[in-house]
C-alpha cells in the first residue's frame, strides 16, 4: 500500500493506494468515522453489484450504521435529476452538518458525490473510494460538478475530500475499455510533466492492459504530479488549468457524442491528438512525435473515428463553452516540448484549420 499526502492552503489529506485499503476505516480513519452522526454511501449502480459488500463490511467494523444510494452509472449520474434526488435522499434520512458522504465508484460518481457533499446544508465531509483507473485523476484535487445538456462540467464547486482510498482489488473487474480510459489520463499527466516518463509509458507493453503491480506505482506517480499542482493552484487560476491538457477538444467530443457513450478517457486522447497538432504551430513539438503518438493510441485500441462524426461548427460551441474560455476566447493547453505545457488563445479560424489537418493526418497516417 503506497501513500501520498495532498496539501492546499487549509486543508491537508492522504490518498492511499493498494490492497485492503477499506482496512483504513477502523484504523487509520476511527476518528473521522466516530465524530461523525451518520454515514451515507452514494454508489454507482454497477460497481454496486459487484463490489458493495466489500465496502459495508469494512464499514460494518466501525460498528456504524450505513445508509445507501445508488445511482446510475457512468456519466449518466451526472444530472441535475440525480443531483437532486441524493440531496433529497439525505434529508428523508437525517442526515446533517456532522454526517459523512462516501463515494463509490468511478471518476462521476465521485464528481456527483462530491458536489453533494459541497452543497448539502452547505458543505459536509466526505472520501473518494475510487473503483477505475480513470478516478485517479478526478478523485484528487477537490473539483467536484455535474453536466449540463450545454457542457460537461458546467454546475460544480471545490470541494476537498477528507481522503482518498484505492483499493486495487476492485480494479480486477475492470472492463478493458475503462481500463483504456484511465490509462489515458496517465499518459496525460507524463505528457505535462516528465519527457523520460512519457516515452518509458509510449513503449510500454502492458499500457492497455497492465498488471496491478506495476499499475499501483503508476497511478501514485500520476497522483503526485496532480497534487503537486493543486497544491501549487488549488481554483485553477494559473498552473492547474495545466491538467486540462487534451480536454477543450476532447470534452467537445464527449458532449457531442452525449455523455457516456464514449468514455472520458478516450475522448481525451482525441483531444490530446488535436492538442499535439496545436503545439506543432505553436511550440517545439515534431510532426514524428505526433505521429508516434497516433501510433501508440491505435495500438492499444483507442478510437479516433469520433473526430469523422461531427462538423466542425458542430464542435466549436462546445468548445466555447469550455472554462477555459474567456470573454468568448478560447485558450488551450498546448505543450512547448514534452513536460512544459502552457495555455495560449487560440481563434476560432485556427482552430477550424487544425481540425481539418487532424482529419487529414489520421487518414493520411492509416489511424482510421
Amino acid at each position: 500500500m503506497e501513500k501520498l499526502t495532498v496539501s492546499v492552503k487549509e486543508h491537508q489529506y492522504n490518498v492511499y493506494v493498494g490492497s485492503k485499503t477499506y482496512e483504513l476505516f477502523a484504523s487509520e480513519y476511527a476518528d473521522l468515522i466516530n465524530s461523525t452522526d451518520k454515514i451515507g454511501i452514494i454508489a454507482d449502480s454497477h460497481v454496486a453489484e459487484l463490489h458493495l459488500p466489500l465496502l459495508k463490511n469494512a464499514l460494518a467494523r466501525t460498528g456504524r450504521e450505513i445508509s445507501v444510494k445508488i445511482v446510475p452509472g457512468g456519466e449518466s449520474c451526472k444530472s441535475s435529476d440525480v443531483y437532486v434526488d441524493c440531496q433529497s435522499f439525505l434529508l428523508t434520512e437525517g442526515f446533517t452538518r456532522n454526517s459523512l458522504l462516501i463515494a463509490f465508484g468511478g471518476g462521476a460518481c465521485g464528481d456527483l458525490t462530491g458536489f453533494v457533499a459541497a452543497t448539502f446544508m452547505r458543505g459536509i465531509r466526505f472520501i473518494q473510494c475510487p473503483t477505475t483507473v480513470l478516478a485517479h485523476d478526478s478523485a484528487v484535487g477537490g473539483k467536484t460538478a455535474i453536466n449540463m445538456p450545454e457542457g460537461k462540467n458546467m454546475v460544480g464547486a471545490f470541494h476537498q475530500p477528507a481522503a482518498v482510498l484505492f483499493d486495487t482489488d476492485v480494479f480486477k473487474t475492470l472492463p478493458a475499455s475503462e481500463m483504456r480510459s484511465g490509462m489515458a489520463e496517465l499518459i496525460k499527466h507524463a505528457f505535462i510533466s516528465d519527457a523520460v516518463w512519457t516515452e518509458q509509458l509510449l513503449v510500454e507493453e502492458q499500457f492497455s492492459t497492465p498488471s496491478i503491480e506495476w499499475l499501483e506505482s503508476e497511478l501514485m506517480q500520476g497522483i503526485h504530479v496532480k497534487a503537486q499542482i493543486v497544491g501549487e493552484d488549488e481554483f485553477e487560476h494559473s498552473t492547474r488549468k495545466f491538467l486540462n491538457f487534451g480536454h477543450t477538444f476532447g470534452h467537445a467530443v464527449e458532449a457531442a457524442s452525449g455523455y457516456g457513450k464514449l468514455s472520458h478517457g478516450e475522448c481525451v486522447m482525441i483531444g490530446m491528438g488535436y492538442a499535439f497538432l496545436l503545439s506543432e504551430k505553436h511550440g517545439d513539438i515534431s510532426a514524428d512525435f505526433t505521429n508516434q503518438y497516433l501510433q501508440f493510441a491505435k495500438q492499444n485500441g483507442y478510437t479516433f473515428e469520433p473526430v469523422f462524426s461531427y462538423s466542425f461548427d458542430e464542435l466549436l460551441s462546445y468548445m466555447q463553452k469550455d472554462k477555459k474560455a474567456s470573454f468568448g476566447k478560447m485558450n488551450f493547453v498546448m505543450l512547448k516540448e514534452i513536460g512544459q505545457p502552457f495555455v495560449k488563445e487560440i481563434t476560432t479560424e485556427q482552430c477550424r484549420e487544425v481540425f481539418e489537418e487532424f482529419k487529414q493526418k489520421l487518414e493520411s497516417g492509416g489511424i482510421v
